[in-house]
Parts: structure tokens; sequence; C-alpha cells
């Protein structure tokens, strides 16, 4: 059977018998290495057109959860379908399903922008013809045009992984994967991979982020998973996840050598019931804190400038929940 037949006789509809299937279905899904379980039975619904994250620590499961979605790794125990397909029958058909922005950029050095677009065309079969429109089309959206002849060794990091952007969507991808897709670059790079990204979510595209960088993911996401030791720990929208684990302000505190446990212990009358601290390198964060205890904590500080109230983000949620700073 043809990878076109195979996805021709995907089911058209949910279990449930409505027109509109999910994209992504895991259940119980596990992948062991010998020994050690990476993931640990995790259920997954990703919704058609959905702009989907999964965050944590590294180690928590993540990259072994997505090579199992692409078909890179096979599946140790569960049930994963990706767009009705499973992955442990129709692998090929699901791959030609999918664009792929990888965390390395891997392009050929050897050849330039454009010929980078059109090489990779073949792999899908897409006509000489059609492949040069689709590219020009993309280099547009990317604003990458006035590139189209340069190699990529003359391109800076922002305008690489745009061109990796580029490349995942030659092939007219159903699902956008993006393994960590704004690594390295500077904010103004950031915000127009960002710009783009949003564009092809309005178009209809569902796509599936990992990314340590929880401005991103509260940006961009409609619904994310947080993952810590092959388990999902929290589940929801970014905002409704805030709100659940570190709603309210939080005071932020930078401590001196040496001084973060006395000021901990000083710290813990003063609060109020329910208020909470957690200690990241330098900075405590008082979570919970009403407006009178937030006075009672600076005043302990004896020193404004060393103190920040703040509205409570993402980054919040994430080392409440995993207990331990971003890594990288």
């Amino acid at each position: 059977m043809t990878v076109e037949q195979t996805i021709a006789q995907a089911p058209a509809g949910r279990p449930d018998g409505g027109a509109d299937p999910p994209m992504i279905v895991g259940r119980g899904l596990r992948k062991r290495y010998g020994d050690f379980e990476a993931v640990a039975g995790i259920d997954l619904h990703v919704a058609r057109g959905e702009f989907f994250g999964m965050l944590g620590p590294n180690g928590a499961g993540k990259t072994s959860t997505i090579a199992m979605i692409t078909c890179v790794l096979p599946v140790s125990g569960g049930e994963l379908h990706v767009a009705g397909l499973d992955v442990q029958r129709d692998d090929r058909a699901i791959k030609a399903l999918l664009g792929v922005v990888p965390q390395n950029n891997n392009l050929d050095p050897d050849l330039g922008v454009l010929a980078n677009l059109i090489a990779y065309a073949r792999f899908y079969g897409i006509p000489g013809r059609e492949a040069r429109r689709r590219a020009d089309e993309l280099l547009e959206l990317v604003q990458l045009s006035d590139r189209a002849g340069a190699a990529i060794d003359e391109l800076s990091g922002g305008m690489t992984r745009r061109l990796v952007l580029a490349r995942a969507l030659m092939n007219e991808p159903r699902i956008l994967v993006l393994d960590e897709p704004t690594t390295g670059l500077d904010p103004q790079a950031r915000h127009l991979v960002w710009t783009k990204l949003q564009q092809l979510r309005e178009r209809g595209v569902t796509m599936l982020l990992t990314t340590h960088y929880m401005e991103e993911a509260e940006r961009l996401c409609d619904r994310i998973v947080i993952m810590d030791r092959g388990a999902i720990i929290a589940e929801g929208r970014p905002r409704d996840l805030i709100e659940r684990h570190a709603g309210g302000p939080v005071l932020q505190i930078r401590t001196l050598d040496g001084e973060g446990g006395r000021l901990r212990e000083a710290l813990a009358g003063p609060l109020a019931d329910g208020a909470r601290i957690e200690t990241v390198g330098d900075l405590l964060y008082i979570y919970g804190l009403d407006e009178a205890a937030g006075r009672r904590a600076v005043d302990v500080i004896g020193d404004p400038y060393r103190t920040s109230t703040r509205h409570a983000n993402l980054e919040d949620v994430f080392l409440r929940l995993t207990g331990r700073g971003l890594q990288e």
C-alpha cells in the first residue's frame, strides 16, 4: 500500500462519531531503555489545529515522547495514533504528514538557501516546478527572499532557524513539530519566529512545541503539559495553570552570599497561611502573598532595592511543580 492510500484510509472521524478527529492520541504511552522507563504510561490528546506545548526539565521524557510521535523510536507500551494512523504500522505515512524543526540546524552546507529547500522537496516527490513555487512562497513567509542565493554559512543564527522552519513546511505538513525552535536566538529574531508560527496557527496547522522558554510557551500555546520523570504532572491552558499553581503576586528577593537559609527562617513567621517560598540560585520567590504579608516580608529584608513584586507567570508554575530551575 502506498503512503497516499494509507492516508486516504485513515479514520475520518472521532471514535464518538464526530467529524473532527484529534491529530495525536496516546493512551498509556511508554518508552523504555532497558530497565529505565523514560515515559511512564502517559495519555495525550492534541486537537486538530491546536498549538500544544510540552514542557519539562531535561530527562523528563519530552524527547522520547516526540521521538515516538515522529516515528523515530518505537513505542514500548500503550497506544499512539497520529492523524488516525498507528505509529507501529503506518510510520511511513505518518512521516509524510509531518514537518519537523529540530533543535540542531542540519541544513546542507554545500547547498545554498533556495537549493536546500528544493533538495528537501525531492524526498517527498514534489515536482520541480511545484517545489520552486513552494520554496519561493516560504522564503517570502520567513523573510529570506533576498537571501535565496546565499550560502548557508552566510546566514545569521536567526536566518538559519527561519530557513529550517521554511524547510519543514515544504511538504505542507498537517502537523509541525518544533523542538526548541528559538534556542540561541536574540529577542528580535525570537519574536519574528513567534510571529510566523502564529500565522501558521491561523492557517490551521497543528503544532507540537517543546521549549525551555516559558514566555514562548505562555505566548504561543493553546494548551500545555508539564512532564517530570516520565509522567505528566500538570495539563491545561497556560493562564489556567498559572492561576491554579502560582496565582497572585510574586515577591522576588535577591539574596546575598550565605543568607538564603537565614532569610527563609526569618520570613516563615510573617508570611500568611498558604504562602510558599522557593529558592532558585540567589533568588527567593514567595508565592501566595497578601498585601500585608508582602509589606512584612519587605520589612524583614530591610532593603527595598533587593525586592520586587510582579504577576505570576508560567515559569513560576514550572519551578513550583518540578522543584528545580530551568535546565539547558
